[in-house]
């Protein structure tokens, strides 16, 4: 399969994640003052299957063969990196916002369900014209017997925002990291979008045969919706934690799958919607 070796902390990946530009700042003197400043970047990327085209979703650049993967397993079209045959951008397309997939030959594919191509924006997390039940019987519950401490959790939301590089420069990147059981840092992704984020890091283990993430944490920077723990939920995960609040069919889905969703992890604080056996309750 073609594709750069991927790396947590490569440069050439991160380079077009900021844009600088100058901005007018009111200060206390009730002036208008000029400064530099930076923007983070949205640009279109287009993914093709098969040589038809499926879908264009707005994205930060970067990491963009880990964000179509991800996608590509939450829709239930791949399973494993044996599923893709070849991964590349269009070498016609110099702005690099096209990228081409080809299936591996045993890998079914409704040529017919993509006869359309769709469009997400960045704040859209489910690409396919699916229904949530169909989502929902892609995947199994969650099996293990996993137990953590609480207070390892609590570290969690500081070694990812040490790690949002763009969004420190920007103030406009979501972020997203996985993390072993131990704390360790696996990888953290930052994108426009906050799903992005998560198929970025999920796509990211599939393009490294770590799949499923039966023992990892899934960390994201801002609140979960249905998108997220369905997401995790294709990747084997079975723990998501956020800085901020979970939606109530989040909640729900989590639940259903057994998936333990912890919201509003801030200090020494969380609270836990659903299966806390795995942090020391019943």
């Amino acid at each position: 399969m073609k594709r750069p070796s991927i790396s947590t902390r490569e440069k050439s990946e991160t380079q077009g994640q900021a844009r600088s530009t100058q901005v007018w700042k009111f200060d206390s003197d009730r002036q208008w003052q000029k400064h530099p400043d930076n923007l983070a970047v949205e640009e279109p990327l287009q993914i093709e299957i098969d040589g038809q085209s499926w879908l264009t979703t707005m994205r930060t650049p970067g990491h963009d063969q880990e964000l179509a993967v991800g996608l590509l397993l939450a829709e239930g079209i791949i399973q494993r990196q044996t599923d893709i045959a070849d991964l590349s951008y269009c070498q016609e397309d110099t702005n690099g916002n096209l990228l081409r997939i080809i299936l591996a030959a045993h890998c079914k594919f409704d040529s017919a369900a993509i006869s359309h191509a769709s469009y997400a924006n960045s704040s859209c997390g489910i690409c396919g014209k699916t229904t949530i039940d169909t989502l929902q019987s892609k995947f199994n519950p969650i099996d293990d017997h996993i137990r953590i401490d609480p207070q390892l959790i609590a570290k969690l939301p500081h070694q990812l925002q040490a790690e949002q590089t763009t969004f420190q420069r920007t103030g406009g990147l979501h972020g997203a990291a996985l993390f072993d059981l131990d704390g360790n840092l696996l990888v953290v992704r930052e994108d426009v979008g906050r799903h992005n984020t998560v198929d970025k890091v999920i796509g990211y283990a599939l393009l490294n045969n770590q799949l499923p993430l039966s023992h990892t944490i899934l960390m994201v920077s801002g609140r979960v919706a249905f998108e997220i723990v369905h997401k995790a939920l294709a990747g084997g995960i079975p723990i998501i934690a956020a800085i901020s609040a979970p939606t109530s069919l989040a909640v729900s889905f989590a639940q259903q799958n057994n998936q333990t969703l912890i919201g509003f992890l801030r200090g020494q604080q969380m609270n836990a919607y659903c299966h806390i056996r795995r942090l020391g309750g019943k």
